[in-house]
C-alpha cells in the first residue's frame, strides 16, 4: 500500500509532536527525504518494521516473485535514474538469490542499495535460522557492506549508503538490518543527503584535449556507463555533429548519441560489425566518456593495446578500474560536467574529420538497414520480426535485453533515440529481460517498452510477468525460441564440433504462459504469422492495457547431432 506525497506530508504533520519512531520507519522516512520513489521487495519476517514503514509512505512498493527479479528491477531503476535503485530482501536464502542483481550492478557500474533483513542481534554467531555472514558474502561484490548495529544511526547509514552508491564510480551498496534493531525507538531526526562530487575539466585538461583534437585526423568518441542525463546526451550530440566527429556506443548502452545522428557510427562489443572493430585500431585519438576500454570493448584485452596509441579516458573513477590498454590522459569527471566544459571548446572543422565521420556513418547505415518486411515461406525469422516491428515504434521507444544471441538483432536494428533507451545487463547475466522491462514500464507508463528474451533466459525470471500484471506494467515481450542455449552452443560448435552437449531445451507454450499470468500471448511459428502477431500484441497493449508476449519459434541453425 502506498499514499501520495501530500497524504504522507499531512500524516507527518499530524505527528509533529512525535519525537521518536522505530528505526525501520526512520529508514523509510530517510528514503522518502532523499527522493526515492520505488522499492522492489520480496518480503521476509526479518524486516517487517521496514515493510510497516512503507505502508503509509509515498514510496511505491513493488512486490516481486523472486529476489533475483527484485534486484534486477532495482538495478534497471538505477540505470534509468540519477538515484540508486532500491531492493529489499530477507536473510539467508533471500540474500543468496539477490546476489545476481548485485553482480550486475557491480560490473555495470549501476547505483543500487540492497537492504537485507538479518537475524536478531542477540542471536548472532549461534547458527540461528537463516544466519549468514553478510560481509563475507557481499564484501567483494559491493562498494560497501554496512550493518545497522546501533538503531540511532539508521538515518545516517541510509544517507551514507545512497551517497556511496552514487559517489565516484557508481555501484551497489548493501545494508544489513537486524530485525530486533529496526524495531527500537529512536529520535526521528533525518540525515540530509550527502553531496556527490562531479569533477570537471580543469584549464589544463581543456587545453590537453583541445590540442589532441587539433592534432587528430580520425578522432572517435565512445560513450558508455549509466551516469548521464538526457541534457548531457543532447549537448554532446550537438557538439559532435557541429564538429563532424563520430561516436560509437559501449556494448548495450546505445542511445546516448541517437541512432539517426550523423555522428553515430554503431555499437562496440560482442556481435559488433567488423567496421566498428577496425575503427578502434584505425582512430588516432580515442575519447571514452563515462566508461573505460574494458574486456568486451577490446575483445578480451586484445584490441587497442599499443601504448603508442592516444587514449583519453573521461571517468569519475580515478582508479580506472576495468581499464585495458594505453592511457594518454585521464579527466576525472562525470559525463554531464565534462560535456558542459567540452561545449566551450571551439575548433575549426577539418576536412579529414568530415570524411572519417561520413565513411563510418555510411558503414553503420548499411549495417542497420532493415531487411525486407515481406515474410518468406518457412519458419519464423527474427529479421522479419524486426522489419515489421521497428516501423511501428515511436521516437521514445525503449528496449531492454538480457543475455544471449537473441540480443544481436536489437543491437543492429532497434532505433535508440534517447539516453537509456537501451537497458541491459552488460555482465552477460541471463534472466534480466523481463524484470528490466517491468521496471522500465513502471518508470515510463505509456512509453513503448520492448524486451527480447531468449527461450532459456525467459524461464529464469519469466514469473515476474505476475508482477507486471499486478502493477499494470505493459511491456512487449518477444521470446525467441530456438530450443537451445544458443550462445553456448555457438562456442561449443567452435571448440567441440559436432558434439552438442548440455545446451538443448524442450520448451513450454510461452504464449499460454503469458495468458495464465494475465497478459496477452500469441505464437508465431511461420514467418507469415509475424505481421499479424505484432499487430495483435500492440493492440492488446494499447487497448487492453496489459503486457503482451510474442512466442517466436525460430529454426535451429543446425539440428542437434
Amino acid at each position: 500500500m502506498t499514499s501520495t506525497m501530500s497524504d504522507y506530508t499531512e500524516t507527518t504533520a499530524k505527528k509533529e509532536n512525535q519525537s521518536s519512531k522505530s528505526a525501520g520507519h526512520v529508514i523509510v522516512d530517510t528514503l522518502v527525504a532523499h527522493g526515492i520513489k520505488r522499492a522492489h521487495v520480496v518480503p521476509g519476517e526479518s524486516f517487517l518494521d521496514v515493510l510497516d514503514g512503507l505502508h503509509d509512505s509515498p514510496i511505491e512498493t513493488i512486490v516481486c516473485r523472486h529476489e533475483g527479479g527484485a534486484t534486477y528491477m532495482a538495478e534497471a531503476d538505477g540505470k534509468m535514474n540519477q538515484l540508486p535503485g532500491i531492493a529489499m530482501v530477507t536473510r539467508g536464502p533471500g540474500a543468496a538469490n539477490a546476489h545476481v542483481g548485485l553482480h550486475t550492478a557491480w560490473q555495470d557500474s549501476t547505483p543500487m542499495v540492497l537492504f537485507v533483513g538479518l537475524i536478531p542481534f542477540a542471536h548472532r554467531d549461534r547458527e540461528a535460522f537463516q544466519e549468514f555472514d553478510i560481509k563475507a558474502w557481499f564484501d567483494t561484490g559491493a562498494k560497501r557492506v554496512m550493518v545497522l548495529d546501533h538503531a540511532e544511526r539508521a538515518s545516517e547509514i541510509v544517507a551514507e549508503a545512497l551517497f556511496a552508491a552514487m559517489n565516484g564510480r557508481p555501484g551497489p551498496v548493501v545494508i544489513g538490518l537486524p530485525e530486533d534493531i529496526i524495531r527500537q525507538q529512536i529520535p526521528a531526526e533525518l540525515h540530509p543527503p550527502i553531496p556527490v562530487a562531479t569533477g570537471g575539466m580543469t584549464t589544463v585538461d581543456s587545453e590537453a584535449l583541445a590540442t589532441a583534437l587539433a592534432a587528430s585526423n580520425k578522432p572517435l568518441f565512445v560513450t558508455g556507463g549509466n551516469d548521464w542525463t538526457q541534457e548531457g546526451a543532447d549537448q554532446l550530440t550537438h557538439w559532435l555533429e557541429k564538429h563532424h566527429i563520430p561516436a560509437a556506443a559501449e556494448w548495450r548502452t546505445q542511445g546516448t548519441v541517437p541512432f539517426d545522428s550523423p555522428s553515430y557510427v554503431g555499437p562496440i562489443g560482442y556481435g559488433r560489425p567488423r567496421p566498428t572493430y577496425d575503427l578502434l585500431e584505425e582512430t588516432d585519438l580515442l575519447i571514452f566518456v563515462g566508461t573505460v576500454p574494458g574486456d568486451v570493448i577490446t575483445d578480451g584485452f586484445l584490441c587497442r593495446q599499443d601504448w603508442t596509441k592516444k587514449n583519453f579516458l573521461v571517468t569519475i573513477d580515478p582508479s580506472l578500474r576495468g581499464r585495458s590498454g594505453p592511457v594518454s590522459y585521464q579527466i576525472v569527471a562525470k559525463p554531464d560536467v565534462f560535456i558542459r566544459d567540452l561545449a566551450k571548446i571551439e575548433l575549426p572543422v577539418k576536412d579529414e574529420w568530415k570524411a572519417w565521420a561520413a565513411r563510418m556513418r555510411g558503414e553503420q547505415e548499411s549495417f542497420a538497414t532493415l531487411p525486407p518486411a515481406t515474410p518468406t515461406s518457412g519458419p519464423a525469422r527474427m529479421d522479419t520480426l524486426m522489419a515489421n516491428l521497428v516501423p511501428t515504434l515511436p521516437a521514445d521507444a525503449m528496449i531492454t535485453l538480457g543475455a544471449g544471441e537473441h540480443t544481436n538483432w536489437a543491437h543492429r536494428y532497434f532505433p535508440t533515440q534517447r539516453y537509456a533507451s537501451m537497458i541491459s545487463a552488460r555482465n552477460g547475466s541471463m534472466g534480466y529481460s523481463v524484470p528490466s522491462a517491468i521496471a522500465a514500464s513502471l518508470e515510463y507508463p505509456g512509453r513503448r517498452i520492448v524486451t527480447i528474451a531468449g527461450d532459456g533466459e525467459f524461464l529464469m525470471n519469466g514469473q515476474e510477468l505476475a508482477t507486471a500484471a499486478q502493477y499494470g506494467a505493459t511491456p512487449l515481450v518477444i521470446v525467441m525460441d530456438n530450443q537451445e542455449y544458443g550462445t553456448i552452443r555457438t562456442h561449443q560448435e567452435r571448440h567441440y564440433p559436432e558434439r552438442v552437449s548440455g545446451t538443448q531445451l524442450k520448451n513450454p507454450e510461452f504464449a499460454l504462459t503469458a495468458q495464465a499470468f494475465g497478459g496477452f500471448g500469441i505464437k508465431a511459428e511461420q514467418d507469415t504469422d509475424i505481421p499479424a502477431a505484432i499487430e495483435a500484441a500492440l493492440r492488446a497493449i494499447d487497448e487492453d492495457h496489459v503486457f503482451a508476449l510474442i512466442h517466436l519459434v525460430v529454426e535451429q541453425r543446425v539440428k542437434a547431432y
